[in-house]
């Protein structure tokens, strides 16, 4: 899949090397004058969408273009012609019209949007218009530069960040668990009570700032004072789900044996732990609880990430050998409407993820459970080109099943590990995640296990009703109690 082409550099106003025979948008930046940048650079267009660089890939579609550079300088330019990596076709044989036109350097400093990175050079949104003369050249000056924005405080809002040296040992550079502490009227009443902890991990794409500013109390628990966590799974490959990994780092192993003590230094815990989540966080709960049992009291898993890799959204990859078409040749779909109607293709969203290179779901779920390759990527399941599903990768894939995980283990955790797991789900999932939730219950249900299940009327978006919360929050709450008996 890493087929990323280095384009040759030429000086604006300079003579460009690259043919002129195809359609050709030169890119510049204009930074530090001693600066010189090595890495991606991308290029979004929209007929539709005014800051194409918003668009959600693989959720949506658009055209979108990557080329890969190294030690250009502030004004020195890089052309996306028909060699750039693309989707869904090259620059010459785009639909002819208007378009919407933005760019993107890439450094890559942390965040898993692109669009988003700090520190990443982009463009004010321009208007191309591609006509039927395809050797027109158009340029474009990424003069705004991606800022931090500072996390507000607040009575009941605080920001907590955590220097893991096992994240900094593997990567060989400095990185800190971040989290936001939400904290219970009862905390500034009371000043000399301690409370349990609700670590709370958000979907694919959610993060811990989203609280900054928060000025309400945490009442997510309802009748009982919780402390609450938020968790940031962000990483430069997608999302952490907190799980040690080959190619992440030892993100489980940082939460329990450096974020947790740090929280529990900072603020008056009494040593109850419990978790929930929604999607991809609901992945990383479950997952953190079946691997250190003893550790929380509790996990509400919402809506998780595929549980059972025999129902990765619908395909048994240990069985099948490609994700891109069924046995008799019909289109796999990723996400639906309700459940039922098709909305976006696994074609789609793992093709426009490969132009991309990082950062989104598809490559998240490579990054957590794949092996390193040699260059220091993720190796991949799917062939980008084809949809072939490697038999090598899944063996892989295979450690982080969570249903073969208990069916494997069972015995070394049940004693930790019983009744402390609630997971729920809505029936019209779009992304059919609810059927490897009973494709789990089914194949476990011989483990007595205690573990309890929901199944509720709604997809990924609206199951969460107030009935919904409400179970949930009655079965974490249970666990807390359990741990105060004990």
């Amino acid at each position: 899949m890493k087929n990323t082409l280095l384009l040759s550099v030429a000086l604006l106003g300079g003579s460009c090397l690259l043919s002129v025979s195809a359609q050709q948008i030169k890119v510049i930046y204009t930074g530090n004058a001693a600066e010189k940048f090595s890495g991606n650079v991308f290029l979004y267009l929209s007929k539709e969408n005014k800051e194409p660089k918003s668009g959600y890939v693989g959720l949506t579609a658009f055209p979108l273009y990557r080329i890969s550079v190294k030690g250009v300088k502030p004004g020195q330019a890089v052309v996306f012609n028909d060699a750039a990596v693309s989707y869904p076709v090259k620059l010459s044989d785009l639909e002819r019209g208007e378009y919407y036109a933005q760019a993107v350097w890439d450094k890559n400093t942390g965040d898993h949007l692109v669009a988003e990175t700090i520190g990443n050079y982009y463009n004010k949104p321009s208007k191309f218009n591609f006509t039927k003369k395809t050797d027109a050249f158009f340029s474009l000056s990424c003069t705004e530069v991606v800022k931090e924005k500072a996390f507000v405080e607040t009575d009941y809002s605080k920001e907590l960040k955590v220097e893991s040296k096992l994240l900094s040992d593997f990567h060989k550079r400095p990185v800190s668990l971040n989290v936001a502490v939400m904290l219970p009227a009862a905390y500034l009443k009371e000043p000399d009570r301690k409370f349990p902890v609700l670590y709370y991990v958000s979907g694919f794409g959610g993060d811990y700032r989203r609280m900054s500013g928060y000025k309400s109390p945490e009442s997510f628990m309802d009748t009982v004072p919780f402390i609450r966590v938020v968790l940031d799974g962000n990483c430069p490959t997608g999302h952490s789900v907190y799980a040690n990994s080959a190619n992440n780092g030892p993100w489980g192993d940082a939460m329990v044996k450096e974020l947790i003590p740090a929280v529990e230094a900072e603020f008056r815990c009494d040593g109850g732990r419990v978790l929930m989540g929604h999607s991809s966080g609901g992945w990383t709960v479950l997952w953190l609880q079946t691997q250190y049992p003893s550790v929380f009291a509790g996990t509400w898993s919402s809506a998780p990430d595929p549980v059972d890799f025999r129902n990765f959204s619908g395909v048994d990859i240990y069985n099948e050998k490609n994700l891109y078409y069924g046995k008799d040749s019909s289109l796999r779909w990723i996400a639906t409407v309700a459940g039922r109607f098709p909305w976006i293709s696994m074609k789609q969203m793992i093709r426009m993820e490969h132009v991309m290179n990082r950062g989104e779901q598809m490559q998240s779920f490579n990054a957590v459970f794949s092996q390193r390759n040699a260059d220091g990527s993720p190796r991949p399941l799917v062939n980008a080109a084809t949809g072939e599903i490697d038999p090598v990768t899944v063996n892989h894939w295979q450690q982080y099943d969570i249903c073969q995980f208990l069916k494997n283990n069972w015995s070394k955790v049940k004693e930790d590990l019983r009744g402390k797991v609630r997971i729920s789900t809505g029936e019209q999932d779009n992304f059919m995640l609810n059927q490897a939730v009973h494709l789990l219950e089914k194949e476990t249900k011989d483990l007595d296990t205690g573990f309890e299940y929901g199944y509720f009327p709604g997809d990924h978006f609206t199951v969460f009703t107030k009935e919904y919360q409400s179970a949930g929050v009655k079965f974490l709450l249970s666990c807390y109690a359990a741990f105060r008996n004990k």
